[in-house]
């Protein structure tokens, strides 16, 4: 094993020769990530057998050697699971592996031979791909970097008529008389910061995504420590700016604004500077069918809490300089994830509702000439495509296992092209059922569809 230096060295001379890549695998909770993660590690670990990456060249071509997995630069961090990953999906029956529950990592030296080098000998190279996980809950917090507390409490609406609102009714009642200028009294605030953290809970579990802050949702290390008992103030205004400043250290207003402050320093500004600031590639994973089958309140949230997030990132262009010392994601993945839960002539729909849902981000991405690419994908499949004959009429449908255990074949329904307009929802809405994996024949590479498009998309030039 390399001594830390000696390690630290051969990455960077690998870096400026352009033989190692970091990607980062993000999205929301329930986007898919630890599935996206488990098949594109089983996929290049299968590469030049019987792995089916027909759109990758490297793989179709037969110049894809194969990975395996090697040690991780940074042995702090937990290497992501893949084992207990392939485990839970070899269980009879198959079922999804457990969401990682914090940061982990995992490095792949893939082997490969470049394009002229031909199929019978010759040169051989190998690429270091380092791929990154994060849970979801953390990322919604990288949008606070462009807060002070005063400017954030007034992003944070839990009032009105809404569903979402309704979730933090107990909360709202407990806050809606404080006075900012109060002085603070540590155990209720304590107690009103868990009932916030209790509404954001529960919206969660109800299906929205724009939560924040996201370390309530998933604390670790941070249960029950003051960085983590705040909340946003109702009814302050930009207006009231210079005053509630003045207000004095005790006051509820100033305690609540050094929580955030710390939280934004100590937290939120580590976490971006030490692991964000470091991708060369990445794909962002979305659950548009979920959010879908939740309801317009949440598909609206759902776009809402995507555009701040793809604000968080660096992207664009690089030179050499900037590769080595200064990284930028150079090249982007946007993934609508579950496609095996719609029938395939509605693959294309999927992803044109997919680019409608972050219309915004992609067009500041391609101001930029950031190269991005947004499909569909099933990163494990969980159904097969089938037909079905209605008097004589064909029709496209899916069978598979839900996870009860019940063998269904159905037709989910028709995927908008366009966001939905309020008379979708009245109209027909949509419903798709949760099924369990495929099975699968031991030690058979995992069933996907369009994983060696985005492999092809996120590191095939590096295998050319």
């Amino acid at each position: 094993m390399r001594p830390p230096l000696t390690r630290d060295l051969h990455d960077l001379l690998e870096r400026g020769r352009d033989r190692q890549l970091r990607l980062a695998v993000t999205g929301l909770s329930r986007s898919g990530k630890t599935a996206f993660l488990t098949s594109l590690v089983n996929q290049l670990r299968h590469a030049g057998l019987e792995a089916r990456l027909d759109l990758l060249p490297a793989s179709r071509e037969g110049r894809l050697l194969g990975a395996r997995r090697v040690q991780q630069q940074d042995l702090g961090v937990p290497r992501f699971p893949y084992d207990q990953a392939m485990a839970a999906l070899d269980d009879q029956p198959p079922r999804w592996p457990d969401p990682t529950r914090g940061i982990s990592e995992l490095r792949l030296a893939i082997r490969y031979r470049p394009t002229r080098s031909g199929l019978l000998g010759g040169e051989t190279r190998q690429l270091t791909l380092d791929l990154f996980d994060y849970p979801g809950e953390w990322l919604l917090d990288l949008p606070l970097l462009d807060h002070d507390y005063l400017s954030w409490s007034q992003t944070q609406r839990h009032d009105g008529g809404s569903e979402r609102a309704a979730l933090f009714a107990d909360w709202q009642a407990m806050v809606k008389d404080l006075d900012p200028a109060e002085e603070v009294d540590e155990a209720r605030l304590a107690e009103i910061a868990e009932r916030y953290a209790t509404g954001l809970r529960a919206a969660r579990e109800a299906g929205f995504a724009d939560l924040q802050p996201g370390r309530f949702l998933l604390p670790g290390e941070l249960e029950g420590a003051p960085v983590l008992q705040f909340f946003p103030l109702p009814g302050i205004a930009e207006a009231d700016r210079d005053a509630l400043a003045a207000l004095p250290a005790e006051s509820l207003y100033a305690t609540l604004a050094r929580r955030f402050r710390h939280y934004q320093q100590h937290i939120v500004r580590p976490f971006y500077r030490e692991h964000f600031r470091r991708f060369d590639r990445q794909i962002v994973l979305v659950d548009v069918l979920g959010a879908l089958n939740a309801g317009p309140e949440r598909f609206e949230d759902l776009s809402r809490a995507l555009s701040r997030l793809m604000q968080s990132f660096q992207y664009g262009k690089r030179s050499l300089l900037t590769r080595l010392f200064a990284p930028r994601i150079d090249r982007l993945a946007i993934a609508a994830t579950k496609a095996d839960h719609v029938t395939p002539e509605q693959h294309g729909r999927l992803v044109a509702l997919l680019e409608a849902l972050l219309a915004d981000p992609l067009k500041d991405l391609r101001f930029a000439d950031v190269p991005v690419r947004a499909l569909s994908l099933a990163a494990i499949r969980a159904t097969e495509s089938r037909e079905v004959n209605q008097q004589g009429r064909r029709s496209p449908a899916l069978r598979g296992t839900t996870l009860a255990g019940e063998s269904l074949l159905l037709f989910p329904g028709e995927v908008p092209d366009r966001l939905p307009r309020a008379d979708f929802w009245s109209r027909q809405g949509f419903a798709f059922t949760a099924f369990r994996p495929l099975p699968r024949d031991t030690g058979a590479p995992l069933p996907h569809i369009r994983m060696d498009a985005a492999l092809d998309w996120l590191i095939g030039d590096k295998l050319s």
